[in-house]
């Protein structure tokens, strides 16, 4: 057991997580800098950092002195030498080996030029984007899905439609069968991505219809369990989806202490360790709040010796948490407050 020393108390610098230390330090550079910065991650790493930038509040100067001087450290052990820009190698490799060699061999360091424009494909919707392909031939779609990031590739072949000419099991058994484009083919692929790109300004507006429709029954204590049987009658694959959105796990930042320390009856710690990765401030505290000295301590120690999870085995553990939340609703041992809702005193 961690010694009382050891203690770190809800809300402390040294409980922030490296993406609230990121955020902290995005905040404290001003919009443009942030801009800069924000262009060179990845979609998963910019929605995971901004979302939670949009969730900070009431952010303690200890955070922030901890955050940047965790940064500047980390900067000072930088070399400050850094390796050759794709340019610069390009300008002697021309020199060198003459320009259709150099191209040969940036292609063999980098990958073909065609891929950073397909990285720009990752804010396009999956759906949008089957569409877009989903009149090619199949060839076309294998290439097209291989030189998009995994990720978005497996969205994009869920989402095509079933009467394409191409079944989907074909288009990935033609994408396994690839090792090389040509060059006929990629000017072709090249061509659909111009395309695809031209056309991103007028895709349509994503509406997160499963969210909203959770936030409306939030708001009708008096006929949510009614509502929400009429609609399972209608569609309860859709009902399934609306209560696992009415119950997401940052809503345990809002619930009483009374509320929060039967949850920790209920929950075993292990699992708590497990899906506290990484999880907000706001949640964290929560819960450390609601425990006992003692026993905030020794789930302290326990989470630190847990070390990094994998996030999908984080995701399994708050649904489980949250299954659970649900469970002792229905059966009436807790209320929850469902949304944040204005206070009076």
């Amino acid at each position: 057991m961690a010694e009382a020393s050891d203690f770190i108390p809800p809300g402390s610098a040294a409980s922030l997580s490296p993406v609230e230390r990121a955020a902290i330090v995005l905040l404290s550079m001003g919009e443009e800098p942030a801009a800069a910065v924000l262009r060179c991650l990845s979609r998963e790493e910019l929605l995971d950092v901004t979302q939670v930038m949009s969730r900070l509040s009431g952010i303690k100067v200890d955070w922030v002195k901890t955050s940047l001087q965790d940064f500047f450290d980390d900067y000072r052990e930088q070399s400050g030498v850094h390796g050759a820009s794709r340019s610069y190698l390009k300008r002697s490799l021309d020199l060198a080996l003459g320009q259709q060699i150099a191209s040969s061999v940036l292609n063999s360091i980098y990958g073909d030029a065609i891929r950073p424009k397909m990285q720009r494909l990752q804010w396009a919707s999956p759906k949008w984007l089957a569409e877009q392909i989903s009149q090619e031939h199949q060839r076309m779609q294998a290439v097209f899905l291989a030189f998009l990031p995994s990720a978005l590739a497996t969205e994009v072949v869920g989402a095509l439609p079933e009467s394409t000419s191409a079944s989907r099991d074909r288009v990935l058994l033609q994408m396994a069968r690839l090792s090389e484009v040509d060059a006929d083919l990629l000017a072709e692929l090249e061509e659909l991505v111009e395309r695809c790109l031209a056309g991103l300004g007028q895709q349509g507006a994503t509406v997160e219809g499963v969210k909203q429709v959770a936030e409306i029954l939030n708001r009708m204590p008096e006929q949510r369990q009614q509502m929400v049987e009429l609609l399972r009658a209608h569609d309860p694959v859709v009902v399934g989806e609306i209560e696992t959105s009415m119950y997401e796990f940052f809503m345990l930042s809002r619930q009483s202490e009374a509320t929060l320390t039967r949850l920790i009856e209920e929950v075993p710690l292990e699992l708590w360790a497990v899906a506290l990765k990484g999880a907000e401030p706001a949640v964290r505290d929560a819960i450390l709040a609601a425990m006992p000295r003692r026993q905030a301590q020794s789930f302290e120690d326990l989470m630190r010796r847990g070390g990094p999870m994998p996030m999908s085995r984080v995701e399994q553990a708050r649904a489980e948490i949250m299954t659970q939340v649900k469970a002792l609703v229905d059966a009436g041992e807790i209320q929850v407050q469902l949304f944040a809702e204005a206070v009076v005193e």
